[in-house]
């Protein structure tokens, strides 16, 4: 590689920063006018449940290490202490942006639509009157006020409870301060919708439980007052070789997460500097740790308005997902999928032929077998009282994945009503999660022979999620790929390893090697003059040895696109090592969630699918399998459909420049230009699938947006079914 990117943050943007930078591009979409209000403040909402988690488990993850003795560095050069330093900045200047967007776009917006957001001082007679009973009925029953004193120790503040503070006088010792702690009931909406004529109106929770202190408080004045919210450490810190029962560990460590050591303390900004030094002195907080708010205490409040206004016209437009069609010579889907594999791109392609499988096996007495993973699923599904149902008449095993962060409560109770009920219940492998998204059956077909079925997908089997998530499954009977299936969940049961799982990739046994051997054949290919191409869409690249050969085939005349909607620690553009790569991120509607990894391959294009990202601990921390398109049709699709629409964006897509900021198609490196140019046409990837979906468009409106060197594959009009 050049002299000149010996330095790593020559080469690689630092991680962190890399994940704020996209928790930005999200609070943009909240900026952006262009987007239905609602859907905007829903954004928003966004951008805070983002980073609470990204305090609980970035954050509180590194400090745990500083705690420990630990500064090593960072891949992009940063010792961890510089690196805390980078949060601090980076995180006070996206706090203040956030506020900025509710108090100056969002809240004045809304009150425009007659939709208000109100104070306690912004109250007419009518709705005075409703609080003061709200209050007295609702609110105080479920209020415990706590006044710290000697026999009154400060109360224990959960992870992310919503509290207030109060600075107390007793009116007969008035030289005398104390601290009063009231937490804000989790039983009560967080917005509380107020009587009102010709608009809708809320006042936060929050306000009326500052409201009814004095209530609370009778024999004090009260000096001050000030919402808090304290985000805690909510790592898991497991010992699994040491552990005798998995799910019992798991559910021991849960409880400790609600108790685990402050990271973060939001307040109101008007807050009492007393107020705020005794908190920040209970929690043990550096001052970098306080971050006082100019408004609501937790926007992640404000999905409440959201769910909460039935205005149509101020939200996305709902849509038809496409559903399966069979063709006219199959009478069921095993039919067909004997006939030919079917591909699925969600949420433009309904859930529902998914969740048809798996209750079609779990209700068919020819199924003999099914074997399934789970990763994270609704509270509500559908897929495991499909296998419930089974398991009296089938063989079922169930690969519950417990740690599953921020699941792994609803996956231990999954877990145990599928023991209950006579599932054969495994957890994995020792230190290693189990992210692939797999489902097998075996079932008798009319011809007497017992074959295998298979699901292999992109995202979990959750159908809520699959609304709003991008993502892509194959339903298959192929031998070889439901053979290999097999195969991966005997290594999940059994740890029986085997020489090799093709034609799957599966990690953290060879799929990292085999995908950069992929890349070194790009490389070769390019050398020889032959067609090199690389188009990858994940949602994060942070392995630096899978960086590195994207670098080498850059270098040898390979053309690159990555399509990476969140962290990307590879650096684009460098003269002599990364010029031949471009990144995009595409922010919208729809979180896009699919993997996908198409190698031209010398104009013989291979195309994989899959669960993995190409981070470390997807390649050698967990169970993971991509799996081939062996179809051409399927294959044409994912190329001329799905990548060429994504690759034709120039309303979403946000492209990464070498310096590390993110670009609109029509921003200058210089940051000029603030819009699309005139007579320029505006193609959204996200609308056009959906247009597509619904029969108002054709692959054949996709702009053009193939650099040299691109496939030499003829366009391909292929759907869901096939005449």
């Amino acid at each position: 590689m050049a002299r000149e990117t010996h330095n790593p943050r020559a080469l690689f943007f630092d991680r962190e920063e890399s994940w704020l930078k996209f928790n930005w591009r999200v609070l943009e979409e909240a900026e952006d006018a262009s987007n239905p209000l609602l859907e905007r403040v829903k954004f928003l909402a966004i951008t805070a449940s983002n980073l609470d988690e990204f305090f609980e488990i970035r954050v509180g993850g590194l400090l745990q290490q500083l705690e420990d003795g630990q500064n090593s560095m960072t891949s992009a050069g940063l010792t961890m202490a510089e690196e805390r330093d980078l949060i601090n900045r980076a995180t006070r200047k996206f706090t203040h942006e956030q506020y900025a967007c509710w108090n100056e776009l969002l809240r004045p917006e809304l009150a425009e639509q007659g939709i208000r957001v109100l104070g306690i001082d912004e109250l007419d007679a009518e709705s005075q009157q409703f609080v003061d009973d709200y209050c007295e009925r609702e609110l105080d029953p479920l209020l415990t006020p706590v006044t710290v004193d000697p026999a009154h120790p400060f109360p224990r503040v959960i992870n992310k409870a919503l509290c207030v503070a109060l600075l107390l006088r007793r009116r007969r010792r008035s030289s005398l301060t104390y601290t009063g702690v009231v937490t804000v009931p989790r039983a009560l909406p967080r917005l509380v919708r107020l009587p009102s004529q010709g608009t809708i109106d809320f006042i936060f929770l929050a306000d009326l439980v500052v409201y009814h202190a004095a209530r609370m408080y009778k024999g004090y004045d009260i000096v001050s007052s000030a919402a808090f919210r304290v985000t805690r450490n909510s790592n898991l810190y497991l010992q699994e070789e040491e552990s005798r029962n998995l799910l019992e560990s798991v559910r021991a460590e849960l409880h400790n997460r609600r108790k685990g050591d402050a990271v973060r303390m939001e307040i109101e900004s008007a807050a009492d500097p007393e107020i705020i030094e005794r908190l920040r002195t209970v929690f043990e907080l550096d001052p970098w740790q306080v971050f006082p708010v100019e408004g609501p205490v937790n926007l992640s409040r404000l999905f409440n308005v959201y769910e909460g206004v039935a205005r149509p016209e101020l939200k996305f437009q709902p849509f038809l997902p496409r559903e399966l069609r069979l063709t006219a010579k199959s009478r069921d889907l095993f039919e067909e999928l004997r006939r030919h594999d079917v591909l699925l791109h969600h949420p433009f392609d309904s859930y529902d032929a998914v969740i048809s499988f798996i209750q079609s096996a779990a209700e068919d007495d020819n199924v003999l077998s099914i074997k399934q993973t789970l990763y994270r699923t609704s509270e509500h599904s559908l897929i495991v009282p499909a296998l419930i149902s089974a398991a009296p008449r089938k063989e079922v095993t169930a690969v519950v994945e417990l740690k599953a962060r921020f699941d792994e409560a609803s996956n231990i109770r999954w877990a145990r009503d599928l023991e209950d009920a006579g599932v054969q219940v495994f957890h994995g492998l020792v230190g290693l999660k189990t992210h692939c998204k797999l489902s097998l059956l075996v079932r008798r077909d009319p011809d007497g022979v017992a074959r295998r079925y298979a699901h292999l997908g992109t995202g979990n089997y959750n159908a809520t999620t699959a609304r709003f998530y991008t993502d892509l499954s194959l339903l298959t009977a192929d031998p070889e790929i439901t053979g290999a299936v097999q195969d991966v969940f005997s290594f999940l049961t059994a740890y029986a390893e085997h020489s090799s799982y093709g034609p799957l990739m599966v990690a953290p046994l060879d799929l990292a090697g085999r995908c950069m051997s992929l890349i070194d054949r790009e490389a070769e290919h390019a050398r020889q003059g032959r067609a090199a191409r690389i188009v990858a869409k994940m949602n994060s690249l942070l392995d630096k040895d899978m960086i590195q050969s994207l670098y080498r085939a850059s270098q040898a005349g390979v053309e690159i696109d990555l399509l990476v909607r969140g962290i990307c620690s590879l650096r684009p553009g460098i003269r002599g090592v990364s010029r031949r790569i471009r990144v995009r991120s595409i922010v919208g509607r729809f979180l896009e969630h699919s993997r996908i990894f198409c190698f031209e391959n010398g104009g013989e294009p291979e195309v994989f699918l899959g669960s993995a990202d190409w981070m470390p601990r997807n390649l050698h921390e967990r169970v993971e399998v991509l799996f081939p398109l062996k179809d051409r049709l399927l294959r044409e699709r994912v190329i001329h459909e799905i990548l060429a629409a994504y690759l034709a964006d120039n309303v979403k897509a946000r492209f990464l420049q070498k310096d590390g900021r993110y670009l609109r198609s029509w921003q200058s490196p210089a940051g000029r230009g603030k819009r699309p140019p005139r007579g320029r046409a505006a193609f959204s990837a996200q609308d056009f699938l959906i247009s597509l979906a619904e029969g108002r468009e054709s692959p054949d409106n996709i702009p053009a947006a193939v650099p040299r060197g691109a496939s030499t594959i003829s366009n391909a009009k292929v759907l869901l079914g096939r005449e």
